[in-house]
């Protein structure tokens, strides 16, 4: 039978606080301050080495937010128990447990929550600590959705970021990039479960950090002086492969010592402001550019044919890195053609086995359904072609067909993904103008001021060719 009480005051004050809510919320607030308070020493004494954008995050701001929603729930018990003794019901615990330090058996279990306490606040602390190190790291956010993520994943590791973490650019520290890249994350995690997520992963233009915060940390384009020399290397698609050698002088500078412009880099230099407004999401369709200089003067430029509602509408941004460098870490071969030519000049593609070159970019253009597939086709079709083409060349040149084989296999698991629908040139790449529109989105002499001046396409304003 329920003990009820008669409606009134409850006994004293200190009774409403006997409640599982209120105790609740005084163990999570005590056990976050401890949590905080042995993370804060920690770091005091340098024992992490070094910042961890998840590790602070959890410490920093978690920790604090579940020791003030503790706090909020302690009065909120003892409002609820409160108003339920207001009602007659009896309390929700009767009395406090009652510690006799004359009984052995409560020593012993002091005792026990004395030590005990602290070693479990150093294993939850271990385990907090070595999850966010994992969610840190790279294999975290390549290979946990391993389909989905494959491609970003593998041109990662075959780009000259590889020894970046993925955390430093598209995370880094600051409570507000991590909450929107985590709503973002939640939203891909949803859409993996159900199936629904974009094949290919579209680039993440508009959801990057600021390239001033990331790519500006270790380059200073205002520090680029000079010239770079590149040297490009194509083959024909005839018997012999015939190759030609292309030298480009590229002005990669920014500002030189007189002020003035020194190359490409002139465009991001911070001296200047380059903004623009873009026609499409991907940033592919320039409607207006805006230069204003290091002495305040300005210049407009609208592309043919543009409409003050479009501009009206289009995302305006301030031009920085990765306008131009917009696949930096994830490279992908722009086309077949290019990457057997990078192959070809390397030596990972025998250049004089016959017909080379044409039997390389044929077998990768190929729509294979998967990888074990193209491994086997592109095998079968290479060889195939000498053994009954050549018949000589397939007995005397077999280390150079297998490595040619592996060599054409090799492109295309790091450049084609059919379950993602990624192959060549899948993902423009604004570095340049071969491929993709690249430089001549704003440099076609098409962008015009009001009194008729053009952003020039003059050849010679970036690189010389010889």
């Amino acid at each position: 039978m329920t003990e009820t009480l008669p409606p009134g005051e409850p006994s004293s004050p200190v009774a409403v606080l006997r409640n599982p809510t209120t105790v609740a919320g005084a163990l999570l607030t005590t056990i976050s301050v401890l949590l905080f308070l042995g993370f804060f020493m920690v770091e005091l004494a340098g024992v992490t080495g070094h910042e961890n954008p998840y590790l602070g995050i959890v410490f920093f701001i978690t920790l604090p937010a579940l020791a003030v929603a503790g706090l909020l729930l302690i009065p909120l018990g003892a409002w609820l128990e409160r108003r339920r003794q207001l009602r007659g019901l009896p309390p929700s615990l009767r009395r406090w447990p009652r510690i006799d330090l004359n009984h052995p058996q409560t020593r012993a279990i002091l005792f026990a929550i004395a030590v005990l306490t602290p070693v479990n606040l150093l294993i939850v602390s271990a385990a907090a600590y070595k999850g966010v190190e994992a969610m840190d790291s790279v294999e975290f956010c390549g290979a946990t959705c391993h389909e989905v993520m494959e491609p970003e994943y593998v041109a990662y590791q075959n780009g000259p970021h590889a020894r970046v973490k993925c955390v430093s650019c598209h995370i880094g520290s600051g409570a507000g990039w991590f909450a929107k890249s985590k709503l973002s994350g939640t939203r891909q995690v949803f859409a993996v479960l159900l199936n629904t997520h974009s094949r290919p992963i579209p680039s993440p233009v508009h959801d990057l950090r600021p390239a001033r915060e990331t790519c500006a940390e270790c380059h200073w384009p205002d520090q680029f002086h000079g010239d770079k020399i590149e040297t490009k290397h194509e083959f024909a698609a005839d018997e012999a492969n015939t190759e030609s050698v292309t030298t480009l002088r590229l002005r990669i500078g920014g500002i030189d010592a007189a002020g003035k412009p020194g190359g490409i880099h002139w465009h991001v230099a911070e001296q200047n402001v380059v903004e623009y407004i873009a026609l499409d999401r991907e940033r592919q369709k320039i409607g207006y550019v805006k230069l204003t200089t290091a002495g305040g003067e300005t210049r407009e430029y609208y592309s043919a044919g543009v409409t003050e509602a479009q501009l009206a509408v289009g995302e305006r941004r301030r031009m920085d890195c990765v306008d131009c460098h917009n696949r930096p870490s994830h490279i992908f071969a722009r086309s077949a053609d290019r990457a057997v030519n990078e192959a070809m000049a390397a030596g990972a593609i025998s250049k004089d086995l016959p017909f080379a070159k044409r039997e390389a970019v044929a077998a990768l253009t190929v729509p294979y359904p998967d990888r074990a597939t193209a491994e086997r086709e592109i095998a079968n079709r290479v060889s195939a072609f000498y053994r009954d083409g050549y018949p000589a060349l397939w007995t005397s040149r077999q280390a150079d067909i297998s490595r040619t084989v592996q060599g054409v296999q090799a492109l295309h698991s790091r450049n084609v993904f059919p379950a993602m629908k990624v192959t060549f040139g899948t993902h423009p790449d604004n570095k340049g103008h071969v491929e993709f529109p690249g430089c001549f989105r704003c440099h076609d002499e098409e962008h015009k001021t009001r009194d008729g001046k053009v952003i020039s396409q003059d050849c010679s304003t970036c690189h010389e060719v010889s």
